[in-house]
């Protein structure tokens, strides 16, 4: 490492840690307590082709699907016909934007990590899948997985660094490192890697999270649907859902390693945590096993009181688990390579929330059996079935936590499993957010106290919550995913577009702050250490209800955010700042 990288590490380290949730609460950061949270106008529920924010901020997308990564000088430009090839969409942003967390270079310089979680082929390829080939599953696999990309402050005004030398796209055969206690097992090993020890590629990046020593963890979650089992399906394919359809991507097809028949333990090396050094473009992304293997919503990391790390992770599906790890190393502060094998060693608990507000997390095995088939192990363990366990965050002083339960339409139906204290609602469309406190405030405590922070509805303004972000000052920002399939209809007519809301937890007050374009998601958001820019993704902008897009009328929904006659919708990041230059909600 040469003197000059050094030095962008060390700042970049400083600034990471600095931002940390955790290590805020550490130092007694946030606001007073008389200082008022919410301090912007609500704006109205829309149906609108459009992003609004409240008067005096604004809004910019920064980086759409298409657009040039950055890595080097000279890069293909997005052609409005969906025409680039695969090579070129190795070099563009990826679609579906989702997690996102800004690193910090200085004060007007800094890195995004973000998912591309998943494709609409129909807005993919100019003719969709009405023909089907090997280079459309190569540009499919190009469009998904994660990127880093540079970003600089003019003035008061931001743009992607191009070249940068920590650019780079991570895609579904970006070669990956297999680590922790399941690396290597039999259960992991394939007729292209014997080893079980390096996977090719990650996908259906949904959420996400950062590391005290600065890296981005990117989780997958429905991996299962990019593999086909035509034949007899195991047990452990059928508890993640592995079926004989599939859910439509056809990778199987020109990629045999999606074929689950014949490589029956290939979905096995799918459904972990993957952590990425934003820093080193040259690095290569490693999958936790110890974090375990499930449909991962998140990993929200903070730190216990004696040092170790400590990781919140949902499993987004109906009646699955909430789960947390504890590393058994320490968090080094002083010497970032001292962390960079602290997710391999440690203990995968599961929750179970139990009657008047008790709490407690039970212990897995820490085998490769139970890290590959957590589900399973969960479901030894006698863990709560969840509402859709989502997005996680953590308070950065009083160190509560917050998960988004996003929604669950079969609890209680057709011998489903019924009611519960945390899960009050059968048939629940609207969803809810669940908070907890750890026994004693400490993160790695074996028991805690929950309660109910807020039931969505209709009278809430707002339902199906997903992303969760605290900023540093104590603002709890929500953000929601209805279904496109719902979206303005039955008990949703008068939500309108998907939205982001603050919340001020204390007194409970949400507002709505911003919200979407047609047919889109509001998810993924981060900010800079200043508090006075925000970064949030707009993912699919445009989906119809049938979530595939006609590639006859790719504008059928939505022309945002470029609406040019010839162009189509893209997910992008958006940044919104304040006019003023003021703090965000503020």
């Amino acid at each position: 490492m040469n003197p000059t990288r050094r030095n962008v590490l060390k700042v970049g380290l400083a600034g990471l840690v600095a931002n940390l949730p955790a290590c805020a609460a550490r130092n007694g950061a946030g606001a007073g307590p008389s200082a008022p949270l919410l301090g912007f106008t609500a704006v109205p529920v829309s149906t609108a082709d459009a992003v609004a924010v409240p008067p005096g901020y604004r809004a910019q997308v920064l980086y759409a699907w298409g657009d040039a990564v950055g890595a080097a000088a000279g890069q293909p430009a997005f052609r409005w016909d969906a025409s680039n090839s695969a090579a070129e969409q190795e070099l563009q942003a990826g679609m579906h934007h989702d997690a996102i967390e800004f690193f910090p270079l200085s004060a007007t310089r800094g890195l995004l990590a973000m998912n591309h979680e998943y494709t609409d082929d129909g807005l993919l390829h100019a003719d969709g899948m009405r023909t089907w080939t090997a280079e459309k599953v190569r540009k499919s696999q190009a469009a998904h997985g994660a990127a880093v990309i540079e970003i600089e402050l003019k003035g008061d005004a931001w743009s992607v660094v191009r070249p940068s030398q920590y650019a780079r796209r991570i895609t579904a055969y970006t070669p990956m490192r297999i680590s922790g206690p399941a690396a290597g097992s039999v259960a992991l090993q394939t007729a292209a890697d014997p080893t079980g020890r390096l996977a090719l590629g990650t996908f259906n990046n949904c959420a996400g999270g950062r590391t005290p020593w600065g890296t981005y963890l990117t989780c997958e979650e429905n991996f299962n649907g990019y593999f086909v089992n035509t034949g007899t399906i195991p047990s452990e394919q059928r508890r993640y859902g592995v079926s004989p359809k599939g859910g439509g991507y056809r990778w199987n097809e020109f990629d045999e390693r999606f074929d689950a028949q014949r490589h029956p333990n290939e979905p096995n090396r799918f459904g972990w945590v993957v952590e990425i050094d934003p820093l080193d473009a040259g690095s290569m992304p490693v999958k936790r096993t110890a974090l375990g293997r499930i449909k991962h919503e998140g990993a929200m990391v903070t730190l216990a009181d004696n040092g170790r790390v400590v990781v919140y992770m949902g499993d987004d599906e109906r009646f699955e688990y909430i789960y947390k790890f504890v590393s058994k190393g320490k968090f080094n502060p002083n010497t970032r390579e001292a962390n960079r094998d602290l997710l391999d060693e440690g203990t995968l608990y599961v929750a179970r929330f139990d009657a008047h507000g008790a709490g407690v997390w039970l212990p897995l095995p820490n085998t490769p059996q139970a890290l590959i088939g957590a589900r399973l192990a969960a479901d030894q363990a006698g863990a709560t079935k969840m509402d859709r366990p989502e997005w996680i965050a953590v308070h950065p002083t009083t160190q509560d936590v917050y998960i988004a339960l996003t929604n669950n339409d079969r609890r209680g139906t057709d011998g489903q499993p019924g009611t519960d204290p945390a899960n009050p609602r059968a048939r629940n469309v609207f969803g809810q957010v669940v908070k907890w406190r750890e026994q004693g405030g400490d993160p790695a405590a074996p028991k805690f106290r929950w309660d109910m922070f807020v039931l969505a509805g209709e009278d809430k303004g707002f339902g199906s919550p997903d992303g969760l972000w605290f900023d540093r000052r104590g603002v709890l920002w929500i953000q929601t995913d209805v279904s496109t399939s719902v979206l303005n209809q039955g008990p949703y007519q008068k939500l309108g577009n998907n939205q982001m809301l603050a919340a001020d937890v204390t007194t409970g007050e949400i507002r709505r702050f911003l919200t979407g374009p047609k047919g889109c998601e509001i998810t993924g958001v981060t900010g800079t250490p200043d508090g006075r820019s925000l970064f949030i993704n707009v993912q699919h902008p445009g989906e119809p209800a049938s979530e595939r897009s006609d590639p006859a009328a790719p504008r059928a929904v939505s022309n945002w955010p470029d609406f040019r006659a010839d162009g189509r919708p893209r997910a992008a990041t958006v940044v919104v700042q304040r006019n003023d230059g003021g703090l965000i909600g503020t």
